[in-house]
């Protein structure tokens, strides 16, 4: 199926188990080139290494006896060509190209030796980027993961955050692990120990939900995602909904927490920062007493927070469960002082600083050299970049295919994430 095929890059990521297609099915040889015609704007094209069946929308092709599979296959995937076939589209929601345009273009091929020197050069250099993309990818999983712990570690009391003077005199906090005389049980088994001082209280006493929707107000219309939190809505997509739909939407503020029912049990929550309105799939609570909701934001990423909240959603199937105000405000959680809460806040700020920074250039150097691997990619095969003479490395079929299955996985959990983001605006 498409999803099953990268964009850009052909790879492919099989799931477990059987396959099955609701529409007809197209078969394929090793060495068959697909093009999928629906949106072709994705680039979903791939060269299989096997035998087997795919759904329609994709275009089945072989190459002539003049042209090489892997030469045809980069210069589909060119980023000139795609941009030509996508402009012959037909359908606003769901364009698809045709096999009447697609078999009527000329596309200039040069000599079996030049596109055997071209394949040779593609394979290198596009394996050399892969692992440059894939060290960069395990580079932001174990930074995340740094980050992670570090939030841990404050929110449940683990360690404590102490204020301290630096070499220079300047003043910092620090945390320390937490010792064993100032914990006491919190007689709450996932919870464990807790610091002595700390309340545990259940979620309803510390939160009440918010209803108040937009009627006839004007607010700034926001969107919350993984990656970005929550901001405008016209940072992330272009189609609002309708203004019926609108009316009913629900109002945040700052100082409110917010919680997308749907992927509470996957840590969708924040602490509100701007006004607006949001998804009346959405919950929007305000603190009973003074408290930090950023804390609050933070202690409900925490694994054994998110093992509660998935027990407690309920719903038809995976990916339908939602948490419901009750079920949320019934479960134990921690409370520490309000002036211990914004110290916490103020460390993990403090520490995560440097690892977002780090983050984001990683995720920046991704992106640069995906575009330089377009850009190669479309250069060489439409001879721009005469690649005659250069020698290379062969690149071994199964050090391509591993690297491929490393990606794909990766890809495919970083898509997830995204797919999650604002599929239940």
């Amino acid at each position: 199926a498409l999803e099953h095929v990268e964009s850009w890059t052909g790879r492919i990521s099989l799931p477990d188990g059987e396959i099955t297609f609701d529409s007809q099915v197209k078969r394929f040889q090793p060495g068959d080139v697909l093009f999928g015609k629906l949106r072709p704007y994705l680039a979903k094209v791939t060269q299989p290494q096997f035998a087997g069946v795919c759904v329609g929308e994709f275009l089945v092709l072989r190459a002539t006896e003049n042209v090489s599979a892997d030469f045809l296959e980069q210069k589909l995937r060119s980023k000139r060509t795609i941009d030509l076939i996508n402009s012959s589209t037909f359908g606003t929601k769901m364009p698809r190209a045709n096999w009447t345009f697609i078999g009527n273009l000329k596309l200039a091929y040069p000599s079996a030796e030049e596109q055997r020197a071209i394949s040779r050069f593609l394979k290198n250099k596009t394996s050399q980027i892969n692992k440059f993309i894939r060290n960069k990818r395990r580079l932001i999983e174990l930074l995340k993961e740094q980050k992670q712990n570090i939030i841990n570690q404050v929110v449940t009391g683990k360690c404590e955050v102490r204020r301290m003077k630096d070499e220079n005199g300047k003043e910092r906090l620090k945390a320390f692990p937490t010792s064993p005389l100032k914990l006491r049980p919190s007689n709450v088994e996932w919870l464990g120990d807790i610091p002595k001082h700390w309340e545990v209280r259940r979620i309803k006493f510390l939160f009440a939900e918010r209803e108040e929707r937009k009627g006839d107000m004007e607010f700034e219309l926001l969107s919350f995602s993984r990656s970005k939190g929550l901001v405008p809505f016209f940072e992330i997509s272009s189609k609002p909904p309708s203004a019926e739909d609108l009316s009913k939407y629900k109002v945040c503020r700052p100082g409110h927490l917010l919680m997308n029912r749907m992927q509470a049990w996957s840590g969708m929550f924040t602490d509100v920062v701007i006004e607006g309105i949001v998804s009346p799939d959405y919950s929007v609570f305000e603190p009973i007493r003074p408290m930090s909701v950023a804390y609050f934001s933070y202690l409900f990423k925490t694994k054994h927070h998110i093992n509660e909240f998935t027990m407690a959603s309920k719903g038809i199937g995976d990916g339908f469960n939602r948490l419901y105000t009750p079920a949320f405000g019934a479960i134990r959680t921690l409370c520490p002082p309000v002036d211990e809460q914004n110290e916490i806040v103020e460390f993990i700020k403090q520490e995560t600083e440097i690892i977002d920074a780090a983050i984001s250039r990683a995720e920046r150097e991704i992106e640069l050299m995906r575009e330089y691997r377009a850009r190669l990619i479309s250069d060489v095969v439409t001879g721009q970049v005469d690649v005659r003479g250069i020698e290379v490395p062969e690149v071994a079929e199964d050090e391509l295919s591993a690297l491929e299955e490393d990606d794909a996985v990766t890809d495919e959990m970083m898509d997830n994430e995204e797919a999650m983001d604002d599929e239940n605006d």
